[in-house]
């Protein structure tokens, strides 16, 4: 339980930091803007920056919109089931995201590793590395896979005792 605290703890701490990205995004936005419009001299750096930026941003705050159970899903069937029902749902949701980032993350980390490997840069004038993009993707997808081994102990505790307090009706970003 120990361990299950301090991952989800991290994780919210890096969602919580990360969140900060859109401040960044949103005043690069704001300096393109003004410096094409006002004074008719746009800049080179800033498009591809807001994507780093926003891309970082989707990617690394994706285990804290699933601590805060923000991502979308349909709950047809989990608004009228039991609790041990929804609990049952919620493992088999969690073990096919768990497939998903499991082979996601193997992935990133090797796209990740290559880029790093031949210096990889993108094909703008700017020339801008791409392994902190890359990076940014493998570490973004192993923090929803490490949360989802989170919920999936959580949800499997459920199947066999739905009335226990694991945190997730403690308020969103409970713990177990």
């Amino acid at each position: 339980m120990i361990v299950l605290r301090a991952i989800h703890s991290i994780n919210l701490a890096i969602g919580k930091a990360v969140s900060f990205l859109i401040w960044a995004g949103i005043v690069v936005l704001c300096y393109e803007v003004v410096a094409r419009y006002a004074f008719g001299q746009p800049t080179l750096w800033a498009h591809g920056y807001t994507q780093r930026i926003f891309g970082a941003y989707f990617v690394l705050v994706g285990a804290y919109t699933l601590i805060r159970q923000d991502h979308v899903r349909v709950d047809l069937l989990l608004n009228v089931a039991s609790p041990r029902w929804r609990a049952l749902l919620d493992l088999v949701n969690f073990s096919f995201l768990l497939l998903w980032t499991g082979v996601l993350s193997w992935e990133a980390f090797w796209f990740f590793e290559d880029s790093w490997r031949f210096s990889e840069v993108d094909d703008s004038a700017l020339r801008h590395p791409m392994w902190p993009v890359k990076l940014a993707m493998f570490l973004g997808v192993a923090l929803i896979a490490v949360q989802s081994v989170v919920e999936w102990i959580r949800s499997a505790i459920l199947i066999v005792n739905p009335y226990i307090d694991v945190g997730r009706d403690a308020g969103r970003g409970g713990v177990v």
